[in-house]
């Protein structure tokens, strides 16, 4: 059983760290609110291992995973955090599978900065990001898992490269990272030495463009799965949907330049695009219909945008 004080740093960690997924956890029934504090601070404190290595040698972060996903199996570790996520993980019965799954990626940040192809970087985010959703619909527990789940995965997804797209400048400068993929880059003239001196040309710009509308399709097919979820879950994952797609929003209006800025939502933006979908949710429940009157993601095509697989522009 999950006790007060792990639960308090979890819930810590959580507000501290998830300033966007806050926001919608809060608006989550209790029984999976508290449940989503653990996830989400264990999904944290692996990253950290990576993210913010502090001092530690590649092979000493390797040696820190490993223990992390020893402990969230159950085996070891006293950390507040990670014995209340392996209480979890039994409690609801999260495939063992999905926690490698997850441990192998933050593994992948260590071996690998630079991603070839989409293909690639869905590859890693099957452990980054769709793990994550699958655990997330464990604990909410729907009717139909099976149904539910491969919307879950593309949800987790969308919000990962939402992320990806946001925090190109960030993730170059402070870990020497480009999730985005090189071959999208080149497409439209570009590379990742564009990246890597923070300049946003107009290759770079197109090629971010292409990738938001490449993410916009995974928002609708995750969407098009919160009505599986049970009902008292829906308008939370509804939310964290709209907020993250908001990101999309601030990316066009800064002309798709996130190396010399990152974008980020305002307390004041999430607080009314809360209120924004809980009115429209009041009056129709299906996720779908209210995500296309609140959310920047286009419902249909769009004559002129960026796709990946156009032709690219000469540099």
């Amino acid at each position: 059983m999950v006790d007060d004080s792990q639960l308090a740093e979890s819930k810590s960690i959580h507000k501290a760290t998830g300033k966007t997924f806050w926001y919608a956890t809060r608006v989550l029934p209790t029984r999976v609110r508290e449940a989503t504090y653990v996830l989400y601070a264990f999904f944290r404190v692996a990253d950290e291992v990576v993210d913010d290595p502090d001092g530690r040698s590649p092979a000493e972060q390797r040696e820190r995973l490993e223990a992390i996903r020893d402990a969230a199996l159950g085996d070891g570790d006293d950390d507040p955090v990670l014995t209340a996520f392996s209480e979890l993980r039994e409690r609801y019965d999260i495939p063992d599978a999905e926690v490698d799954t997850f441990v192998d990626a933050m593994v992948t940040d260590i071996e690998k900065s630079r991603y070839e192809t989409y293909e690639e970087v869905r590859e890693y985010m099957r452990g980054s990001a769709s793990a994550v959703g699958v655990m997330m619909t464990y604990v909410m527990d729907p009717d139909e898992l099976k149904v539910a789940l491969p919307h879950a995965r593309a949800l987790g997804e969308a919000f990962q490269m939402t992320n990806f797209l946001r925090d190109v400048g960030e993730d170059i400068a402070e870990r020497d990272r480009i999730y985005m993929p090189i071959a999208t880059l080149e497409e439209f003239g570009s590379g990742p030495e564009d990246i890597e001196a923070r300049e946003p040309t107009p290759g770079f710009r197109r090629a971010v463009e292409a990738e938001l509308h490449r993410t916009e399709e995974l928002y609708r097919e995750g969407v098009a799965g919160i009505k599986y979820l049970p009902r008292d879950c829906q308008f939370a994952v509804l939310v964290a949907a709209v907020l993250y797609a908001d990101h999309h929003r601030l990316i066009r209006e800064r002309d798709y330049d996130t190396l010399t800025v990152t974008p980020s939502l305002s307390r004041r933006r999430k607080l009314s695009l809360l209120v924004r979908t809980r009115w429209h949710w009041i009056w129709n429940k299906d996720p779908e219909a209210v995500f296309a009157k609140v959310a920047a993601v286009p419902t249909g095509e769009t004559t002129g945008r960026a796709e990946p697989g156009t032709a690219a522009p000469a540099r």
